[in-house]
């Protein structure tokens, strides 16, 4: 449960060609803060390389695209992936086009995916922080935390981040937040699928070591199954206690 990173490091697979000039970081800030929010880029939007291509412009490498799994459940860790894409790939946009909000997919096609996303990516890192540090921090710092950890375990480093939502202040990478970044950003909506999908695999084995729960089905959410087990069984080691809906349960 505590695992600290996972990666697939491909960094070799393919050269990069960049040069970043003095001055590009803060000048990207404003080109990237200019970009339009979802809601004005229309029906059936899907993410794409825009922000990423125009970094690598800019000589940005290796941009990190970062989201989570697991932030609402109420039992099992909270899973972060950072994902780097290769620049100076004509066919990436192509190959990657079924990456989506994994949300918006099915479980199976996030299988599919994950492997595609695995093969084509310089460099996959997967973070999670367990229920118990959910519990002492907080979600919104475990977040971070498994964001962090992702990173750590992402070689060749990441030299700008794209992530949904957040922030990571802790860090003096350049980073852009995005609200629905997954919605519109490639390299965070397949960071999406490798979170979901580590995620889901993680919680299909918890559900092995505490039976009962459905957490295999659920994966930890609040479903109606899953109030009918801690009903009956009470919350378990990997429950989060401290959200509202399991205090009650231990008061």
């Amino acid at each position: 449960m505590a695992d600290k990173g996972r990666a697939w490091d491909l960094s070799g697979a393919r050269p990069l060609f960049c040069s970043r000039k003095a001055g590009d970081r803060h000048l990207m800030d404003l080109m990237l803060g200019q970009m339009p929010p979802s809601s004005e880029q229309g029906p059936g939007i899907f993410p794409t390389l825009e922000y990423e291509a125009r970094l690598w412009a800019a000589g940005y490498c290796r941009v990190a695209g970062l989201d989570e799994a697991g932030r609402g459940a109420w039992a099992g860790p909270v899973v972060a992936a950072a994902v780097i894409l290769p620049p100076n790939e004509p066919e990436l946009a192509r190959i990657l086009a079924g990456v989506r909000d994994s949300k918006q997919l099915t479980a199976s096609r996030r299988e599919a995916l994950l492997q595609v996303i695995c093969r084509r990516a310089l460099a996959v890192g997967i973070g999670a922080v367990p229920p118990e540090e959910i519990d002492a921090t907080g979600i919104v710092p475990a977040t971070r935390q498994a964001m962090l950890r992702a990173l750590q375990a992402v070689s060749p480093p990441a030299d700008y981040l794209l992530i949904d939502h957040l922030r990571l202040p802790a860090l003096s990478i350049p980073q852009h937040s995005l609200p629905k970044g997954d919605m519109r950003v490639l390299s965070i909506a397949a960071a999406s699928i490798v979170a979901k999908v580590s995620r889901d695999r993680m919680m299909v084995e918890l559900e092995e070591q505490f039976p009962g729960y459905g957490f295999a089905r659920h994966k930890g959410y609040g479903t109606a199954q899953h109030q009918l087990a801690l009903a009956a069984l009470g919350p378990s080691a990997i429950h989060r206690l401290s959200f509202s809906p399991l205090r009650s349960l231990t008061s």
